[in-house]
């Protein structure tokens, strides 16, 4: 498995004095000289975390930026211009603390299969992010996206009252069904040093997303040896 590591709580801890500490370029020039493959931004409407000219720095870098974003125009005609590595569509509600559960694929197929059709033609991957759900795997199999996300939001949950197993069996369930539609898979959300070693588990994963606890860990190591140490855990 590959480790994604998200750097929105850094723009957060940014954001919290409306300065440019903790700077986010020199946070990801640090990340980038680890055996990662991608750095996660998320892009809400709201911008309450990564702003639009963070995208245009990090990717200046040569990063390969994995932009998370609502199926919205706005945000769109932004990634047409950015030409991330990669898009992950997410649901996304204005009062929210964070993303919380997978998008509705399939009450949404056909807005979603046009709205990545252009993503695709400039060589974009795309990624939707979906809960361990045979339905909403068939539905983003008929979007035609690359890749799907595995929500573990509700394995991370239930990892810490310690009953997890039925939700680690959804989420290998859901990834055998993926790759026999031809889907690649991801799985990110909630994952952290105690959880994240269950994810070997979990056959056909090729990327993990994590972000807040390596963020988390980070305050009191650094940044490196936070992600060195996850690494060390996933591989």
């Amino acid at each position: 498995m590959k480790l994604g590591v998200n750097i929105d709580h850094i723009a957060t801890l940014r954001n919290a004095r409306g300065g440019v500490e903790p700077n986010l370029v020199e946070a990801a020039k640090i990340i980038l000289k680890e055996d990662i493959h991608s750095l996660t931004m998320h892009l809400r409407e709201d911008r309450r975390h990564i702003k639009d000219n963070d995208l245009y720095d990090i990717k200046n870098l040569g990063a390969k930026i994995n932009l998370e974003m609502a199926a919205v125009e706005e945000i769109q005609k932004i990634a047409l211009d950015l030409i991330p590595f990669s898009v992950c569509i997410v649901p996304e509600k204005r009062l929210e603390i964070t993303t919380e559960g997978g998008l509705d694929v399939a009450g949404q197929k056909e807005y979603l299969k046009e709205y990545i059709k252009p993503l695709k033609q400039k060589g974009i991957i795309v990624s939707l992010f979906i809960d361990a759900d045979f339905r909403q795997i068939e539905a983003a199999k008929y979007t035609g996206t690359d890749y799907i996300e595995l929500h573990t939001g509700s394995f991370s949950n239930a990892f810490l009252s310690g009953n997890y197993k039925d939700e680690l069996e959804k989420l290998k369930k859901a990834s055998l069904y993926a790759e026999d539609c031809g889907i690649k898979v991801n799985a990110g959300h909630g994952l952290d040093y105690k959880n994240v070693h269950l994810m070997k588990e979990v056959s056909g994963l090729y990327e993990l997303n994590i972000g807040h606890s390596i963020i988390s860990k980070a305050v009191f190591v650094g940044i490196k040896e936070a992600v060195r140490e996850m690494l060390s855990l996933i591989k």
